[in-house]
C-alpha cells in the first residue's frame, strides 16, 4: 500500500466518517449511547481474539510476537473503556489511543499487502481504537476528568518502562524501544538510538496536550451580579 495513496486515503477517511457519524448519533439521541458502547467495545474484542486465532495458529507463541505493543494496550483499553467506562482506562484509551492508533493508521506498518487479512486486521483494530476513543469522549458518554492528560501520561510511560525491562530481557523490540520500524514513521525523524527514546516522549505529551484542549472539562461561571447558587 502506498503511504497517502488512493487506498490508505479512502480507509482514513472512512475512519473517521464512521467516528463522526457515531458521535453525532450517541449527542443527538442519548439512549443509543449504551448500543452504541457496547457494540464497538464487543467489536474490538471480536476482532482482536479471530486476529489471535489466526496469527498464533500460523505463528504458535514466542517472544516477539506477544500482544505487548502500544496498540495493543490501546485495542484493549478502548473495549475495556466501552464496557465499563471507568474514568481511567477512558483517560488512558483516549489519549494513548488517538495519539498511538492515530500515527499507525498515518503511517502503517503492515506486515503484509492490502487486502490480505493482516492488513484488512491492522486498519480494524486502529481504527477501532480511535473510533472507540472520539465516541466516548466527544459523544458524551464518558467526558474527561480535570489531571486526565497526566495520568493517562503517567500510565503510558509506567507501562513503556516495563516493556522496555522486558526487550532488554528477552532482546524483543516491543513499542520500538530498541530500534525503530522498517516503513517510514515519525521516529525517522527524532534522532538515532537513544535519543529517539526522549523525543518520542517530548512529542506524546506534546499530541496528549493538543488532544486536551478540546476534550477538557469547561468551567460555567455565573453571570456577572448573579451569586453562584441562587436562584434566577
Amino acid at each position: 500500500m502506498r503511504l497517502f495513496g488512493p487506498i490508505h486515503l479512502i480507509l482514513l477517511a472512512a475512519t473517521a466518517v464512521i467516528a463522526a457519524l457515531l458521535t453525532l448519533l450517541c449527542r443527538r439521541m442519548p439512549a443509543s449511547r449504551r448500543y452504541v458502547r457496547l457494540f464497538v467495545g464487543w467489536a474490538l474484542i471480536v476482532n482482536e481474539l479471530i486476529w489471535w486465532r489466526f496469527r498464533y495458529a500460523r505463528e504458535g507463541v514466542h517472544v516477539a510476537n506477544l500482544p505487548l505493543q502500544l496498540c495493543d494496550l490501546t485495542v484493549w483499553s478502548a473495549a475495556l473503556a466501552c464496557l465499563t467506562l471507568a474514568p481511567v482506562i477512558v483517560e488512558l484509551a483516549y489519549f494513548a489511543g488517538i495519539a498511538g492508533a492515530g500515527m499507525a493508521l498515518l503511517t502503517p506498518d503492515l506486515w503484509s499487502p492490502w487486502p490480505s487479512y493482516p492488513a484488512v486486521y491492522f486498519f480494524l483494530a486502529h481504527g477501532g481504537i480511535v473510533i472507540a476513543a472520539i465516541v466516548l469522549v466527544y459523544g458524551h458518554i464518558s467526558p474527561l476528568r480535570n489531571g486526565a492528560m497526566w495520568r493517562a501520561y503517567g500510565l503510558l510511560l509506567g507501562y513503556a518502562c516495563l516493556v522496555g525491562a522486558f526487550d532488554k530481557i528477552y532482546g524483543a523490540n516491543y513499542m520500538y524501544l530498541c530500534r525503530k520500524p522498517h516503513n517510514a514513521s515519525l521516529l525517522d525523524s527524532l534522532g538515532g538510538w537513544p535519543w529517539y527514546l526522549a523525543a518520542a516522549a517530548v512529542v506524546a505529551l506534546a499530541l496528549f496536550a493538543l488532544l486536551w484542549i478540546p476534550a477538557r472539562p469547561r468551567r460555567r461561571f455565573a453571570p456577572v451580579g448573579r451569586p453562584v447558587g441562587l436562584p434566577h
